[in-house]
């Protein structure tokens, strides 16, 4: 009967993970192509349902813990889900973060192309999608590869923070426009921050390694 309801919850964790996976995308694809009402909906639509599905799989995990009192495994299993539920919602508010920036900007002229903001998107997509399946597969080797990818987010979070710095030094207007990019690109950065923390904690409950994430937390 734990069994079951153990793959129940992992059913509902990778609804949430879709979601939170196709509002990322959608915020990135609503900024490159200037598409508003893309932008709008992962405000209004997507995020009401990701707070929704947040406070259900807490209270399953909650319900578990409290009817069949897990042990080992299957209660590393459940906290693990609880954490990575919460990691799950903040990628979520980041992507809000990311359409209300895209909001701003795709009403007004481009400071410069967007060329590293998609690609650090793709990384932390691409990132966010392997640590989840690094879970449900207790695939440590996948999450290994996963840690190892942050370093080049953050090299081009890095590259654009020192270009944008380089146009507002150069022209004054471009200031309020740019900062909005830079909110961008942290927000990305934490969304691998956050898939990191998920394969740190896959790699400890299936090897009993900690890897300490050298990251400061926001």
């Amino acid at each position: 009967m734990l069994e079951e309801k153990l793959n129940e919850l992992k059913k509902k964790l990778i609804e949430e993970a879709g979601l939170a996976e196709d509002m990322v995308k959608k915020s990135i694809e609503g900024l490159i192509e200037k598409r508003k009402e893309i932008l709008e909906k992962v405000v209004k639509k997507y995020e009401p349902k990701m707070n929704e599905l947040e406070i259900e799989l807490d209270e399953f995990c909650t319900n578990l813990i409290a009817l069949y009192q897990p042990e080992a495994g299957n209660l590393r299993t459940i906290l693990m889900i609880l954490k990575m539920n919460n990691d799950l919602e903040r990628i979520g508010d980041l992507a809000v973060n990311i359409s209300e920036s895209a909001l701003f900007l795709i009403e007004r002229p481009p400071v410069k192309p967007l060329i590293d903001i998609p690609r650090m998107a793709e990384e932390a997509i691409n990132m966010l999608k392997n640590a989840v399946d690094s879970f449900i597969n207790k695939d440590t080797k996948l999450a290994k590869s996963v840690c190892q990818k942050d370093a080049v987010v953050d090299n081009l979070r890095d590259q654009i923070l020192r270009e944008l710095i380089t146009y507002m030094s150069s022209d004054p207007s471009t200031i309020e426009r740019s900062i909005h990019l830079i909110r961008i690109s942290r927000s990305i950065e934490r969304i691998a921050d956050l898939s990191t923390n998920i394969c740190e904690d896959v790699i400890f409950i299936t090897e009993g390694k900690v890897i300490k994430h050298h990251k400061d937390e926001s």
